[in-house]
């Protein structure tokens, strides 16, 4: 495809080029309209100009800062997503972010990592201004276009929208009293909580070895607060490979009745095969919860929350009205635990609608009060994913 530089690049400013796809005839879609790709892959662009109808492209951090802020100062639009090839220096990318912070908190920030090790994806993942890493290619191009979506959804839901007086902007000082009793809560209880409990996860672990082999926690990509993705941890209750099974047992999904392609979907069964003898069990007794404590000291969930979700169930949460649930922190326990759980009957619109309660009204004692309400629904049975 043949590129055309729409602008002239002042001497200032040569590492700085605008590319835009000649006009065809195309079908009308929903989606991203305009890039602003930082790095040199060529093939990256290509993909880009292939499915975006304009783009910006720069070849280091400093300038593409420049020219953010001069479209921002005047008033222009900014891109739709911001997409940052592998390599650059974490000093540098620190410099980027903390100059332009305020400007693109709307914006989904995706590193692309082709050429990264996996070891360096979770590294970008754990990166406070990264939103995601992604592979992207020809072949993923379309699961990247609704990513950004989905993305663009979530970072433009705040709190301030709510109509809620009990749910303050972050960024006031109420809202950051809240938050920060709430995060010195949340690491009280857990170290007191693995402290205590330390004897248990020593034996729910030989346990888990003398049964069956593989590792004794199971870890997984979840997506929390502000669609953040995180591995999440538990005791491992399945055998080897239980996630790759999932499209094979989705006749017995207990929300397989779907509306439409643009419903939400959860993955849930009922006397679930892969679940061990042990696992059922743990799972019976929620012992294969006690690893998410751990999630807590990290800061990546909250004693109290929304349960984080598995990535192909968030990324059916597209709608403004859905996306509200993920304002809220993730949690071991929650709202749809002490209310729905172990109920074969509920249905998705009344889960998400209690994490959209959970959302617009938490505050300590609302906290309080579901963990007072925990216990009994720790002795109910359950047989989730």
């Amino acid at each position: 495809m043949e590129m055309q530089a729409l602008v002239t690049v002042p001497p200032s400013k040569r590492k700085l080029k605008y590319y835009s796809v000649p006009a065809e005839p195309k079908k009308k879609e929903v989606g991203p309209k305009e890039f602003f790709f930082i790095g040199t892959d060529k093939k990256i662009i290509s993909v880009l100009l292939s499915h975006f109808e304009a783009g910006f492209c720069s070849e280091d951090l400093a300038k593409g800062a420049q020219i953010i802020r001069m479209l921002f100062n005047r008033q222009i639009a900014l891109p739709d997503v911001i997409i940052i090839q592998h390599g650059f220096r974490v000093a540098d990318l620190n410099a980027f972010f903390q100059g332009l912070d305020q400007k693109i908190q709307s914006i989904p920030v995706i590193v692309e990592a082709s050429n990264a090790s996996p070891a360096s994806h979770q590294q970008f993942k754990n990166y406070g201004f990264v939103d995601d890493v992604f592979i992207l290619n020809e072949a993923t191009v379309n699961q990247f276009i609704k990513k950004i979506n989905f993305l663009k959804k979530i970072k433009t839901s705040s709190p301030e929208k709510s109509n809620n007086q009990n749910h303050p902007s972050p960024d006031s000082k109420e809202g950051y009293i809240k938050q920060f009793g709430k995060r010195l809560f949340d690491i009280l209880v857990s170290v007191v909580a693995i402290t205590l409990l330390s004897p248990i996860f020593l034996i729910v672990a030989a346990i888990i070895k003398l049964e069956s082999k593989g590792p004794v926690l199971y870890c997984s990509p979840r997506v929390g607060r502000g669609y953040k993705v995180f591995n999440f941890f538990k005791f491992r209750t399945m055998e080897i490979g239980a996630d790759r099974k999932v499209h094979d047992l989705n006749h017995l999904n207990q929300y397989r009745v779907v509306i439409d392609k643009k419903s939400p979907m959860f993955f849930k069964l009922t006397n679930d095969p892969r679940v061990t003898k042990v696992g059922n069990f743990l799972r019976n007794t929620s012992l294969d919860e006690l690893p998410q404590f751990f999630n807590v000291l990290k800061g990546d969930m909250s004693i109290v929350g929304n349960r984080p979700l598995p990535l192909y169930e968030a990324e059916t949460l597209t709608t403004d009205e859905w996306a509200k649930r993920f304002l809220a922190p993730a949690g071991i326990t929650g709202l749809w635990q002490i209310l729905k759980k172990g109920n074969k009957n509920m249905s998705v619109e009344e889960r998400i609608h209690l994490d959209i309660d959970y959302a617009n009204n938490h505050n300590f004692a609302y906290d309080l009060w579901i963990l007072a309400n925990t216990p009994n629904a720790l002795l109910q049975k359950e047989e989730n994913l």
